[in-house]
């Protein structure tokens, strides 16, 4: 059928997009060389060479200074998003005499995401300054591996303290820093991770919360319609049941403005997912996206020949200290205060 290629084509796009941009707002040193070089050689084959080299000189500006784009593409999406729900499928729920409580959920959601992402854009990440930086060279201990006592970051000119790291989009030294979501226009480090948490498990459930409620109310209005139990002629003539592929056009048609936001929120999803359940384990863990990066140098044998000194060392997280303290120590950082006070 015509119109289950271009849905396949919207799929294939709408996953597309999601990569690229996840790919894009991600951290360029948290993407594998080799992962890397085939990205670059897919794109090679299928962008002009003069559209490669607009994009980079576009996406350098983006994604190396502080701008907004991303964070209002973010909230254009979710108005999209939130007025397709509201203006048809909502309506429609209703009608059909669905849970109030269940159709109200993501507003509240929405609601707790909106308060958590003002607080992470907002929220001081934890900025290194020549005033506090004896103070946040007490709260880490230098592992000895990963993190090594007296470097100096060359762009502060400062000793790093553990577990920092220099943002060069933000262009300043960040305690415990994890990465720079350009999503938020911030540094995502000790005293916003929280908050980054709380948007990113918030997210994901708007999304999926919203997908369920779709296909709910798709399935109520199959059901009600029997349309499983019904007929068609083809161009030929011939006459056909229902199945799936002819269901889903059928809807398409009905539906247009529903299905393709159902495929895009399907589609966030499952990519959010999958980063959530990453950012729990670094959560169980107590590591940061940007340290567990830096422990896959000690297991992969390309950057051990890289760095013969690190050939024969097995990196051990010396931060963890069991799920409930982790846990806790991304809900209430320790600080300076209370290191005093313990030792």
């Amino acid at each position: 059928m015509d119109f289950l290629a271009l849905f396949v084509i919207y799929v294939c796009l709408v996953l597309a997009g999601v990569a690229l941009v996840c790919f894009c707002a991600g951290r360029k040193q948290h993407v594998p060389a080799r992962g890397m070089h085939c990205i670059t050689q897919v794109f090679s084959f299928i962008v002009p060479t003069r559209l490669q080299r607009a994009m980079q000189r576009v996406l350098q500006r983006l994604l190396h200074t502080r701008n907004s784009l991303f964070a209002g593409l973010h909230v254009a999406l979710e108005a999209a998003v939130y007025g397709e729900y509201t203006w048809e499928v909502f309506g429609y729920c209703q009608e059909l005499e669905f849970n109030t409580g269940f159709l109200l959920l993501p507003y509240l959601l929405l609601a707790v995401n909106t308060g958590a992402f003002v607080l992470c854009a907002l929220t001081n990440p934890g900025t290194i300054t020549e005033s506090n930086q004896e103070s946040y060279l007490r709260v880490y201990a230098h592992d000895g591996a990963m993190f090594q006592k007296g470097v100096m970051c060359r762009t502060c000119h400062m000793e790093k303290p553990a577990r920092s790291k220099h943002c060069s989009v933000c262009n300043f030294c960040v305690h415990r820093f994890d990465h720079h979501c350009v999503w938020v226009n911030n540094c995502i480090g000790a005293f916003n991770m929280r908050y980054f948490v709380i948007y990113l498990f918030t997210l994901t459930a708007m999304a999926a919360d919203i997908a369920i409620i779709t296909v709910a109310f798709l399935i109520q209005v199959v059901l009600l319609s029997n349309m499983m139990y019904g007929s068609y002629i083809d161009e030929q003539g011939q006459e056909h049941e229902v199945e799936i592929p002819f269901l889903i056009q059928h809807l398409f048609l009905i539906f247009p403005r529903i299905i393709f936001m159902l495929g895009f929120v399907i589609v966030l999803s499952l990519v959010l997912g999958a980063y959530c359940c990453f950012t729990l384990y670094l959560a169980l863990t107590n590591q940061t996206s940007n340290e567990w990066y830096k422990s896959r140098r000690y297991e992969c044998p390309h950057c051990q020949a890289q760095q013969p000194h690190n050939k024969h060392t097995a990196y051990r997280n010396a931060y963890s200290k069991g799920v409930w303290i982790n846990i806790k120590e991304i809900i209430k950082p320790p600080r300076i205060s209370e290191r005093k006070k313990k030792t």
